[in-house]
């Protein structure tokens, strides 16, 4: 045989082989392709795409469970459709979502929504419907070094905060703690979590005159990082999320020191006494008007206690979940 002849032999073999190839990767590509779309859903009769965008502004202490939902909403349910969330409070994002014209699309919350907010949204004529989102517990928080704060009880607690208490120092409370001034921080009164300390914790009496109450979280978490002798309270997601910078006070409601947790945190928990639901409000015409403001809602009860749990927050009962889906549904 002809050296030239086993050449052309070799390069045949190298053809057949490479379309071979060829052909099992492109059964592979259809098999990873079926898969794929098996697993989001997706598929020729998928549901219809939609562009536009969702308005939500409101809690802070909701911001981090509504700010992963609309970034799995964009990712993989609706990518033409801008879920822009913002973290003004519960009461400042109650004004932006309350207006006759241009208002928010939901506006989150964490305190229900006021008499006098819902008396302004009929006076406008706005259909508000209350969507709960999930279950919060309320975290009393200490600088890391403070090794001596770390159980108190619910009267303590308040004594630490109120504004007629004669507690200064911690001596104060227990006269083997260090005779050194505590510093209280908290949220300012744009934040329902602020409402919910003063009207359900501290029953609408006044904090102490010289609290620090700040506007972002972020700075709480700095401000008590910083100070020995610091307390504040916050949300569980960002007592959770700054482990590293801040450590939760157990408090004793009566039947022993109990620490929040997605575990202790609930209706029924050991930690209800401090236990809240937070909620987002909406825009029933938007969401008639914009298929995308619809469609987010529809989203947010299929997916919020999927999101719960990872962002601080427990799951509400599922069929409660399911209840406020199908009334959310008659919308349409």
């Amino acid at each position: 045989m002809s050296k030239w002849l086993i050449i052309s032999l070799f390069a045949s073999l190298l053809v057949v082989l490479a379309a071979c190839g060829g052909d099992d990767s492109t059964d592979g590509d259809s098999a990873e392709d079926s898969e794929s779309n098996e697993e989001t859903g997706s598929s020729e009769e998928s549901s219809e795409e939609l562009e536009g965008s969702v308005v939500i502004d409101g809690s802070g202490t909701v911001y981090p469970l509504m700010a992963r939902l609309a970034e799995e909403y964009m990712i993989n349910e609706q990518p033409n459709v801008s879920v822009e969330v913002s973290r003004a409070g519960s009461s400042a994002g109650f004004e932006k979502f309350l207006v006759e014209e241009n208002g928010t699309d939901f506006n989150d919350a964490s305190r229900p929504i006021k008499p006098e907010e819902q008396e302004k949204a009929d006076e406008l004529g706005l259909d508000v419907m209350e969507i709960k989102m999930a279950l919060d517990g309320l975290s009393i928080v200490v600088n890391p070094e403070n090794d001596w704060a770390t159980e108190l009880t619910e009267e303590e607690v308040l004594d630490i905060f109120l504004a007629d208490s004669e507690v200064e120092t911690w001596a104060d409370i227990n006269s083997e703690w260090p005779d050194e001034e505590i510093q209280t921080y908290g949220p300012n009164e744009n934040h329902g979590t602020y409402e919910f300390f003063f009207e359900n914790i501290l029953e609408e009496q006044d904090l102490k005159e010289d609290a620090n109450l700040q506007q972002e979280y972020s700075t709480l978490v700095q401000l008590v990082s910083e100070d020995v002798n610091g307390i504040g309270f916050f949300g569980f997601g960002y007592y959770d999320n700054n482990k590293d910078q801040v450590k939760a006070v157990s408090i004793d409601f009566g039947d022993g020191p109990v620490e929040p947790s997605l575990d202790t945190i609930g209706e029924e928990g050991p930690y209800q006494n401090f236990t809240r639901p937070v909620f987002t409000y909406l825009n029933v015409a938007h969401a008639e008007e914009k298929p995308q403001v619809y469609d987010y809602a529809e989203y947010l009860m299929n997916a919020v206690n999927d999101y719960a749990g990872e962002t601080g927050f427990a799951p509400i009962p599922e069929e409660e979940a399911q209840q406020q889906l199908e009334d959310i549904k008659e919308i349409k």
